[in-house]
């Protein structure tokens, strides 16, 4: 078809109906699949599988308990009634309805082998058997009671019902994980207790203030418990917007062992860790693998395994049907301080990780959004209390039609003797019956249904009593139906009656803590870093190195030596103005040419390291660039964690950056030299330390002919390095009466040094 054709008759473009199939499809995936109902907090295959079970009598409510029956039997009951896709879909879906480690409250009870938090999968659906758990009731028990709607399944031939007529919110009770079409929903478990007292504390008070929320419900309640470490501010931020990441950890002891031994036993995961993902980390880290390119180890694997076998020993999972989660650390020394294991296993581990919070689900009004906690109770309790209303008017109708028959059997046992004739004598004695004592059909039709041992005189008193009790009951639902704050109480007492009984104590730790960050221990030594001109680092021992000795690659040479500390930091500075950094401790050491570093930084496409410099993180620098521009700025400003560097230096098309200046003690002075010989030299306390850098002050009026290319400090004389006649190599050396005829203020020209033809300065 034409894509340009108009939309005549029954041709429409290719493009519109490519783009209302893909939108049917994406509707389709969105609210048939992936999404939770806010108001019952089940996607459709889960309430059909529900819906299904309880209609084969394997619900607890049915008496003397129900038998489970094969898993088998249920999933092809859903697929042939409500579900018609794939038999694997609808079984795992209800094998995670059965499994504790997933949901806080499981809703199928599962008899066999129904996996592991490993990750081992269920055993197939002819193995394993199953029925409804207690907690279904809440769901499932109002249903025939008029309180949902029931739809046609796929082929009209049954009907199944829109929503199930949720007790209590179950959408924040088991929370729910899926992936749409451009939609996607994490919504974490919650504690029934704290999410009924919040429901309540919401009907009660619809202005419910977000402190008051917060008071109720503290923050998610995982299956496997763990602990949240993220502040209470944080948790209500997300539950604000609906959308949040939470820092979450695994809970341990210490278990003390004989002759002072201890060990350290988790007995909690964090949620979407296993014990065998955590065993396969410590795997990886103490028996690392080459990674695909390269010939060995990378700087960072080798420093993370000598970190991780320095305090740890052994590790094994000790988890049973008894003790679900054990895993055991033993440390490499009783002597290795306890919070250096634990640190470093919740630093390098999934022991602690983020869990995350998108509360995106149906709303009442069929549209996918993202809700906040205030607005997913609110929603429900609307849908709750519609629900009471509805089941209170099914009964109410029950109950008058009952008293409507028990009145026609009254009147009857007051004129039996007269009925009996009508019976056995008119030819049509429902007609004759309905003129007589001017009964309706309904009525008519139960006294000639009616037995005769229910002609009784003592059956006349049970009427009466019945009655009694159905009018009582009448008035209790009209009341209800009638008057807003009966409605209220039924609702509230109703929540309260359910948390009572299946209430239960919060599983997660709420515990505002620092995430663990692991700090590389290196021994505080004197070494000496060792740059070559082609970029290859390493880092010898001591200060007395022999700058001769040193060898290098062929066709390189020296860039510069730096002695410093093992705790010190090593700076590139980039060509485009990025500063990088690593630890002097990560150098590799040895007489060895070292290790390029580009294997230890990750430069941009395009640029070139240009200069080096190693040292404390308080030593001050002189920044500057050929432009004329400079800064001040420390070594610990210029630090990144990141090997991507940090942008620092602002550099206009053309310019350089010049080689870093340390600042020296007692000097006060700045020399700046240009091309054409020209000298200027200033206060250092007319420029300002900039941590955040940027382009700096000007340091000396320059421009493209003739730019800056020489920078240093000085107290009372200066070097001048150069060329003089023949161009032979010459040094000149400015005292302070010379010195002072190229003395000036910031930004100016500067003036020319005599007899020679000056290219560098250095302090005396």
């Amino acid at each position: 078809m034409n894509e340009d054709r108009s939309e005549t008759g029954d041709n429409v473009t290719l493009a519109h109906y490519a783009e209302r199939a893909y939108l049917e499809y994406a509707l389709s995936v969105v609210k048939g699949r992936a999404l939770p109902d806010v108001c019952d907090g089940q996607k459709p295959v889960q309430r059909r599988i529900l819906y299904s079970m309880q209609r084969m009598g394997l619900s607890f409510t049915t008496p003397g308990g129900p038998k489970a029956v094969k898993s088998a039997r249920v999933v092809g009951d859903v697929l042939g009634k409500y579900h018609p896709h794939g038999d694997q879909s609808a079984y795992d879906a209800m094998v995670r309805m059965a499994q504790d480690f997933s949901l806080r409250y499981p809703l199928v009870d599962g008899q066999g082998n129904f996996g592991s938090r490993d990750g081992d999968g269920a055993a197939a659906m002819r193995y394993t058997e199953a029925r409804l758990a207690p907690i279904t009731r809440l769901l499932l028990d109002e249903i025939d009671e008029g309180t949902v709607d029931f739809i046609p399944n796929y082929d009209g031939e049954f009907e199944e019902p829109r929503q199930l007529p949720a007790r209590l919110p179950f959408v924040l009770l088991n929370g729910a994980s899926g992936i749409a079409v451009g939609l996607a929903t994490e919504i974490p478990s919650h504690n029934l207790r704290e999410v009924a007292a919040a429901a309540v504390a919401i009907i009660r008070n619809d202005r419910l203030s977000d402190d008051e929320l917060a008071s109720h419900i503290l923050g998610p309640d995982y299956a496997g418990g763990g602990q949240i470490i993220s502040s209470p501010e944080e948790i209500r931020a997300a539950y604000a917007t609906g959308r949040g990441n939470l820092k979450v950890r695994a809970r341990w002891k210490i278990e003390e062992l004989a002759r002072g031994q201890w060990q350290l036993v988790v007995t909690e995961l964090p949620p979407g860790t296993s014990s065998q993902k955590v065993l396969e980390e410590i795997e990886e880290l103490t028996n690392p693998k080459i990674k695909a390119g390269k010939k060995t180890l990378s700087p960072e694997q080798t420093q993370l395994k000598v970190t991780v076998l320095s305090v740890l020993d052994t590790v094994r999972d000790e988890s049973s049907k008894d003790a679900p989660v054990r895993l055991v650390f033993e440390p490499k020394t009783s002597r290795i301080e306890q919070a250096e294991l634990i640190t470093t296993l919740l630093a390098h581990t999934s022991l602690e990780n983020s869990a995350p919070i998108n509360l995106t689900m149906i709303g009442s009004d069929g549209r996918p959004t993202q809700k906040t906690l205030r607005q997913v109770l609110t929603e429900w309790v609307v849908f709750r209390a519609e629900t009471v209303q509805r089941r209170s008017q099914f009964r109410l109708d029950k109950v008058l039609e009952r008293i409507h028959v028990l009145e026609g059997r009254q009147l009857v046992l007051l004129n039996i003797d007269e009925v009996i004739r009508i019976i056995r004598q008119a030819d049509e004695p429902k007609a004759a019956l309905i003129e007589r004592f001017k009964l309706s059909e309904r009525q008519a039709e139960d006294i000639l249904e009616i037995r005769l041992r229910q002609l009784a005189r003592l059956e006349a008193i049970k009427i009466e009593q019945e009655l009694s009790n159905l009018r009582t009951e009448q008035s209790r639902l009209e009341d209800i139906l009638n008057n807003p704050g009966s409605l209220k109480r039924t609702v509230i007492k109703e929540i309260e009656a359910d948390a009572k009984q299946h209430g239960d104590d919060r599983r997660t730790l709420i515990q505002a803590d620092k995430r663990a960050v692991a700090e590389v221990k290196v021994i505080d030594e004197p070494v000496t870093v060792v740059v070559s001109l082609k970029g290859w680092v390493r880092a010898l021992k001591g200060h007395e190195i022999e700058v001769g000795g040193l060898g290098f690659k062929a066709g390189d040479g020296l860039y510069g030596v730096f002695p410093c500390r093992s705790v010190d930091t090593l700076l590139v500075f980039g060509s485009n103005g990025r500063v990088y950094s690593t630890p002097v401790g990560g150098l590799p050491g040895g007489r060895g040419d070292g290790q390029p570093i580009t294997t230890l930084v990750e430069l941009e496409s395009g640029t070139q390291p240009l200069h080096y410099f190693a040292a404390s993180n308080d030593t001050m620098l002189l920044l500057a660039n050929t432009g004329g521009f400079g800064l001040l700025a420390n070594v610990g400003d210029l630090t990144s964690r990141q090997k991507g560097g940090k942008s620092f230096l602002s550099l206009e098309a053309g310019e350089k950056v010049l080689p870093p200046v340390p600042l020296a003690a007692g000097h006060s002075q700045v020399a700046c030299l240009s091309l054409g010989g020209r000298l200027l030299v200033f206060a250092l306390s007319e420029l300002k330390h900039q941590p955040k850098g940027g382009r700096g002050l000007t340091l000396m009026d320059v421009d493209a002919k003739d730019p800056l290319v020489s920078v240093a400090t000085c107290a009372n004389g200066l070097k001048v390095l150069g060329t003089g006649r023949g161009g032979k190599a010459k040094e000149e050396s400015l005292g302070p009466t010379a010195l002072a005829g190229h003395v000036g203020k910031r930004a100016r020209k500067g003036k020319a040094v005599d007899g020679i033809k000056a290219t560098r300065v250095l302090p005396t």
